[in-house]
């Protein structure tokens, strides 16, 4: 190659590296990256746990409904009534909010179907059963009730028939939404440590919010049932992140 040829070759790739040569497109360059690093981290873990996670969650609930129905049934005391309180009495009665309430089983999915490895689900799904059976744990030596529907709910509504089924006991704390929020910030933290677009986290939270709101709408809980409920679940998803797997740390190298 003589040297005429060597020096066009260097000027066609100084051309070709030219526009990646500047900060903003550095910065485009470092955008797609990390769009791919996101993209592919939770579509590996969705992938890898899906099955585990349908299989587990199947079994995990009928063990925990067992426990709720017999803590419901044969509770060590005579059930307090939960206190109404002025924000209850605010919420209207909105039984089209039922599927918002039902919709916490697939929410729920999310929590351990996003783990990375088995031993986080495993890990994950030890510190759910602990927060379930403590809640099973109040309901038996504490039992609570939520107050009758009023006269216009609809006796024949799909809510009113969930309160018929359900009954009234189990009601403090919200294991709707002790659940719901531990399973937020789970998602949350798997959410932020791979920085995916915020668009998902907003997502996640009013996902939460719609299941907390509704089991209010609904009457099948009172506001102190949600605010010990939250107590609760944050209790055990702190605990959850603070003692977990070493490899549960999202890797961006």
């Amino acid at each position: 190659m003589t040297c005429a040829d060597r020096s066009l070759s260097a000027s066609r790739a100084t051309a070709v590296a030219e526009p990646f040569s500047d900060h903003g497109g550095a910065q485009t360059v470092k955008g797609m990256s990390a769009q791919l690093r996101w993209d592919a981290e939770l579509l590996v873990r969705a992938r890898r746990n899906c099955l585990l996670t349908f299989a587990g969650m199947t079994i995990f609930n009928a063990l925990f409904f067992m426990g709720y129905f017999h803590a419901q049934q044969h509770p060590m005391h005579v059930p307090i009534t939960v206190p109404v309180t002025r924000l209850d009495l605010m919420i209207p009665y909105q039984p089209q909010l039922l599927a918002a309430y039902v919709s916490l089983w697939i929410y729920l999915g999310a929590g351990p179907g996003l783990q990375r490895s088995f031993s986080e689900v495993a890990m994950y799904t030890l510190w759910m059963a602990a927060l379930c059976v403590t809640a099973l744990g109040i309901f038996y030596f504490w039992p609570t009730q939520v107050p009758p529907l009023l006269p216009g709910a609809g006796a024949h509504s799909l809510p009113a028939l969930l309160h018929r089924l359900d009954g009234a006991g189990n009601a403090c704390p919200s294991m709707h939404v002790a659940a719901a929020t531990f399973t937020l910030l789970r998602i949350d933290e798997v959410f932020r440590r791979p920085r995916s677009p915020l668009l998902l986290r907003l997502i996640n939270l009013a996902w939460f919010a719609v299941i907390a709101y509704s089991t209010l709408a609904i009457k099948q809980h009172m506001a102190l049932d949600v605010a010990a409920g939250a107590l609760l679940g944050l209790m055990f998803v702190l605990a959850s992140l603070r003692w977990r797997p070493k490899c549960a740390s999202f890797r961006t190298t």
